[in-house]
């Protein structure tokens, strides 16, 4: 027991746990904060991931409207709501069913 207390009263061990106390608590990069930013950057990476897939995605969408009429006329049809001459349209609001099955 003596010895312990001996080994545990040494100048360079009590350095030591000052040390680590310090560095895990009280540092400007503390221990605590470093795991903080390490989640926000995998968060962030997780971000830049999902743009960079929706960048092709329209890129590849934007090549399909320069190279095809069928594309255009598609892409008119779905988000426009454009028709030809003698058609009709109906729109169906299925919100009210997505409503009814929650």
């Amino acid at each position: 027991m003596k010895k312990l207390v001996s080994i545990l009263l040494n100048k360079y061990v009590l350095v030591l746990i000052f040390f680590v106390v310090w560095m895990l608590f009280f540092d400007q990069r503390d221990f605590f904060q470093q795991k903080e930013r390490r989640a926000e950057l995998n968060r962030l990476e997780q971000k830049k991931a999902y743009y960079l897939q929706e960048i092709q995605k329209t890129k590849k969408e934007l090549g399909d409207l320069q190279h095809s009429p069928a594309a255009v006329e598609k892409f008119a049809r779905e988000r426009y709501l454009m028709k030809k001459d003698g058609e009709d349209i109906f729109v169906v609001d299925d919100s009210s069913a997505k409503k009814n099955n929650q």
